[in-house]
């Protein structure tokens, strides 16, 4: 067996009586798309924060690469190659597409201009215009600010981002909300992209058909706690909502990686 790229062991947080997860176990192997599904309050969005530095645990352990990591700020996942687009993208609306797509990793030009900050916006435009293409997004604009674009268009860069960035995982919640049929359509054609890199995938969302359609393993989430790993080529979408709702009970049947050996 492979050994996973991020592993939770146990992980618990408590907000106030509210009990968000209890003793949640998780895990993504290189290349792979993992689902990870939920009702509302399931505590998807709390893990995804755990496990990409944006929310302390209660107890636990994270695992990279089979080593125990602190994940305790959002800089430390990124390092690792961790990137997650949120649902509320967390763009910049007063900077244009380039200028988000290079938020803080900015290419400063050699010397003392690049000291005066002067930065080398051609190559940084030209690639986020070929991280663009490679999603099949169309962007209105690379000198618009985003605030003036279209959700969907937003989402598209987001997700570019994230994809441009992420070396080793990336987490996606939600990627087809916003978006029109073509575009959830090369969003999830990116998805097979980046699984076939070896890239590990995290897919959060409510559609069954696209979990279905591009998962390979689906990790189910209940009141806090995993209630089930399911290979997505042998299981139902009846079976996962059962799974979502309680109408299905015991531990579920534990699969390892769907794809074994790709990307390790």
């Amino acid at each position: 067996m492979p050994t996973p790229v991020l592993e939770a062991r146990g992980l618990s947080r408590q907000f106030g009586n509210v009990r968000a997860l209890n003793d949640v176990d998780f895990d993504v192997y290189p290349g792979e798309v993992v689902a990870l599904i939920g009702d509302n309050g399931a505590g998807k969005s709390t893990l995804v924060k755990a496990l990409s530095g944006n929310l302390a645990v209660d107890s636990g352990t994270v695992l990279f690469d089979g080593k125990p990591v602190e994940l305790s700020q959002p800089s430390q996942a990124s390092a690792l190659g961790i990137e997650t687009v949120y649902q509320d993208l967390a763009l910049a609306p007063h900077l244009d597409p380039v200028q988000n797509m290079y938020l803080g990793r900015e290419l400063p030009v050699a010397g003392l201009a690049g000291k005066l900050g002067f930065m080398r916006t051609k190559e940084m435009r030209e690639k986020s215009r070929d991280a663009f293409n490679d999603l099949g997004a169309t962007v209105r604009s690379l000198t618009s600010p985003v605030g003036e674009m279209s959700g969907g268009q937003r989402q598209a860069i987001a997700i570019a981002r994230a994809v441009h960035w992420a070396s080793r995982v990336v987490f996606l919640d939600e990627p087809t909300a916003a978006l029109g049929v073509r575009q959830t359509k090369n969003v999830l054609e990116t998805i097979r992209k980046v699984r076939d890199k070896g890239i590990a995938v995290v897919f959060i969302s409510h559609s069954m058909p696209h979990v279905m359609e591009v998962s390979d393993r689906v990790q189910i989430l209940r009141l806090g706690t995993r209630v089930a790993t399911l290979d997505a080529q042998q299981t139902s979408m009846e079976e996962l909502v059962g799974y979502m709702t309680g109408a299905v009970s015991g531990p579920g049947r534990e699969t390892g990686p769907a794809r074994e050996g790709n990307g390790s």
